[in-house]
């Protein structure tokens, strides 16, 4: 499925010449090879494991190729054609069972058939385990809005597409082997080839050597499951290609522009260019990012299910925040895990903010514009999604309703019908807090259960409706009453000392279960003045403490 590209705003167009986001660095080399080869069509292309279920990476390397894409469009004004082409592997032999299939024991039998031979053991509602996970990614991809061509190598197989550039592997077997061995062990040169036949007893993929491979005829001869001599023709989808030698007769069958790919293939982009060439074709601009790791710092893997998925993303938080979360540093490593949400939610609505008084030049470093290809959405967000979390922590919501209490009262006139990105976000943070908001109240020793008592006389003496700048520097002017808050590096408003942050994080402490969280005096504003006092006044008597 195909969406129509947004259209350029002219204003970015002169300002991207001088555009410094990494998509634009990335584009810019993309334009040059363009302009080298004279071609009128530029090919952006992504590859996907189908092995297991899309993973997140999956859906970040599709958002950071748009986001070339569109800087692309962008430096030529659009005067070359592009197109994306998400390109599935579903014609690799299963090598081993997930660990999140219902079950593994139906799946035996068919380990190292193409993934588009395998059932689907999910809901047999698709053709196969292959046609399954590419349906879940295109799903997500077309949710999404991206503007992409889904290409299986199993059609591009069976149906011929690859054809002549099997026949010219053939041709150029030599040169090929003369790139792959030196990669290789010396038992595993010894039966190495980079063609792999369809056993016509038992359709898995073989990893056997060829005993013949005839140019002339198209065809390859190997020994079969059954020990007897078999000869093939390379076309029609009898035989694919290993998956490096594969990597590159793809670019050359597609003239593939640009790929990015993760930071475990940098060792074999040689091998990729190198076959790529062999076969015809000019190698494509590329680009490295770093793998993303899970809750303990291991790479997350599609087959062990380690990592977070589109869907567990999407439950707690919506998608511009998931690729806000992949625009920003690509080449580092980064822990992709549930705790990093609440942050990329906030900033994905600061940056949409500042983008609605930006000009161009400006925009176009700012991260919104490349999640949504141009100037995204204005919101009117009164409530921060951290702000919303300490809420819920504080009220233990059962619905929407109780939380929309809260807010409508801090501020009148927003509604679910009025906000409705903000009602979302309540459902988001409602969710996000059962799943993963851990309480750990401790009691106040001595000198912060007067501090408290101090912080619940000081609010009582604000007037009613004061916003949450006249609740913050109504606590500040508490804390540095108080010796052990005191903060001698800084200076207050009268000229004594500021205030230690240790005093806002007592509060938040004692008072919610959490070590940290936004400004007090806006969780203050938005709970109730008088809500936040009996808060106080429970954690006192001690009815905080044993709370989870």
């Amino acid at each position: 499925m195909s969406h129509t590209l947004p259209p350029l705003d002219p204003d970015a167009i002169v300002a991207a010449t001088n555009a410094c986001a990494w998509p634009f660095e990335e584009a810019r080399k993309v334009v040059k090879r363009a302009e080298k080869l004279g071609k009128d069509e530029v090919i952006f292309e992504t590859g996907y494991g189908p092995s297991g279920l899309p993973h997140i990476g999956t859906f970040g390397e599709v958002m950071r190729t748009t986001m070339v894409r569109t800087a692309f469009r962008l430096l030529t004004g659009d005067s070359i054609k592009t197109r994306l082409i998400c390109f599935s592997d579903d014609m690799d032999g299963m090598r081993k069972i997930p660990d999140n299939v219902p079950s593994k024991e139906a799946l035996e039998p068919f380990l190292q058939k193409p993934l588009t031979a395998v059932p689907d053991p999910w809901t047999n509602e698709f053709a196969s385990f292959g046609d399954h996970n590419n349906a879940m990614l295109r799903r997500f991809l077309d949710t999404f809005g991206f503007d992409y061509e889904f290409a299986s190598a199993t059609d591009y197989y069976k149906s011929g597409k690859f054809d002549d550039m099997l026949l010219r592997t053939l041709e150029r077997y030599d040169d090929i082997m003369g790139v792959m061995l030196p990669t290789l062990g010396a038992e595993r040169q010894a039966t190495y080839s980079p063609i792999l036949p369809i056993s016509p007893i038992s359709g898995r993929v073989l990893y056997v050597p060829m005993k013949e491979v005839n140019a002339q005829d198209g065809t390859v001869t190997f020994e079969d499951e059954d020990g007897r001599d078999v000869t093939i023709p390379v076309t029609g989808g009898n035989v694919k290609l290993q998956w490096k030698p594969d990597f590159g007769m793809r670019w050359a069958a597609l003239g593939v522009d640009f790929e990015m790919f993760g930071k475990d293939h940098q060792t074999n982009q040689v091998v990729y260019d190198r076959i790529c060439a062999i076969l015809g074709g000019t190698p494509p601009e590329h680009y490295v990012y770093e793998l993303f790791l899970d809750e303990e710092g291991q790479k997350i893997s599609k087959s062990k299910g380690n990592g977070i998925t589109i869907d567990e993303w999407l439950t707690y938080a919506s998608s511009e925040s998931l690729a806000l979360f992949m625009f920003q540093k690509p080449r580092t490593a980064k822990r992709l895990y549930f705790d990093v949400i609440p942050k990329a939610v906030d900033e994905y609505f600061s940056f949409a903010a500042s983008a609605q008084k930006q000009d161009a030049a400006a925009l176009l470093e700012n991260p919104a514009f490349h999640i949504h290809s141009g100037r995204p959405p204005a919101y009117d967000m009164p409530v921060s999604f951290a702000l919303l979390l300490n809420l819920a922590t504080a009220s233990n919501p059962e619905n929407r309703e109780v939380m929309w209490g809260f807010i409508s009262a801090y501020a009148p006139g927003v509604t679910p019908q009025t906000h409705p990105h903000l009602d979302a976000l309540v459902g988001y943070a409602i969710r996000y807090f059962h799943d993963f908001v851990k309480k750990n109240y401790r009691a106040p020793d001595d000198v912060e259960r007067a501090a408290l008592q101090s912080l619940s006389a000081k609010l009582a003496t604000l007037p009613e409706g004061s916003d949450g700048e006249t609740i913050q520097n109504a606590a500040l002017d508490v804390a540095r009453e108080i010796e052990r808050y005191q903060d001698h590096s800084r200076t207050g408003p009268h000229g004594g000392p500021g205030v230690s942050g240790a005093f806002f994080q007592m509060i938040y402490q004692v008072l919610i279960g959490q070590e940290r969280g936004p400004r007090f005096g806006s969780f203050a504003a938005l709970y109730g003045v008088e809500n936040t006092r009996a808060l106080i006044e429970r954690a006192l008597r001690g009815e905080l403490t044993g709370i989870e």
